[in-house]
């Protein structure tokens, strides 16, 4: 699963931006999912008053609304973007306002001011308003997504990798997943690189992988394999599976 983030100003061109890449995307046919960020702190996808409220004042920590077409899973609470991704299967999900990621990015802005104003490591190209007037901004191309949508898909392909996800450990020897990320975006490093493309012990919980750094898996792996040896028919060789159905 790839994932990029979309970022820049209020009227930067962000959404239309978006909707052109999800468009060309889906042309391509790749499957895409989006996630949004909303900074407003009064903001709640639901209202006083109706039974979903009621369940929530009520204490439930987790309401479900399921309609004829469309069903509405709400958190009561500000959920990580590792977490949120555990939600997704698709082949790309584009975060659009996200900026706590190590993801790659694309900025979208009305001028210079507007791309400084979100420009870090992670950015690989230049779109919105201001892609109408520039060809590039420190060396990263800036691509019109209304003119020239194929282009910036190419280069979408191109750049992104499987989510890296933030975990900050530095296994790999770098100071950060950020600094991972602008290494693997000017081809110094491979996601490969990153130790959690090598884990041996997969966990998933209701078919969703987990991610772990290596102090964690070596817990889990340790102690499987401690119990596991003392039971009738153990080999060194092969994989163990354990399932718990709760």
């Amino acid at each position: 699963m790839k994932v990029f983030s979309v970022i820049g100003i209020s009227d930067s061109g962000k959404t239309t931006t978006i909707e052109k890449i999800i468009k060309e995307l889906i042309k391509r046919n790749y499957t895409v999912g989006t996630v949004k960020e909303i900074r407003s702190h009064d903001f709640k996808m639901d209202v006083e008053g109706t039974n979903t409220f009621t369940h929530k004042q009520a204490g439930s920590s987790l309401v479900t609304v399921r309609g004829s077409n469309e069903t509405d899973i709400m958190h009561q609470e500000r959920m990580s973007v590792n977490d949120i991704l555990k939600c997704y299967s698709q082949d790309f999900v584009i975060l659009e306002g996200v900026r706590d990621t190590s993801a790659p990015k694309i900025v979208t802005a009305h001028d210079q001011e507007g791309i400084e104003s979100r420009f870090d490591e992670t950015v690989f190209a230049i779109s919105g308003r201001i892609a109408a007037e520039i060809q590039e901004y420190k060396g990263l191309p800036a691509i019109n997504a209304m003119t020239d949508i194929e282009k910036l898909v190419d280069l979408i392909e191109e750049k992104t990798f499987d989510y890296l996800p933030d975990l900050n450990c530095k296994k790999c020897g770098l100071s950060s997943c950020k600094e991972m990320s602008f290494n693997i975006l000017n081809n110094n490093k491979n996601r490969n690189d990153c130790i959690t493309s090598n884990q041996k012990l997969v966990v998933k919980i209701n078919g969703k992988e987990l991610s772990m750094i290596p102090f964690v898996e070596n817990i889990f792996k340790n102690t499987i394999e401690a119990v596991a040896k003392e039971l009738k028919g153990y080999s060194q060789n092969g994989d163990i599976e354990i399932y718990i159905k709760r």
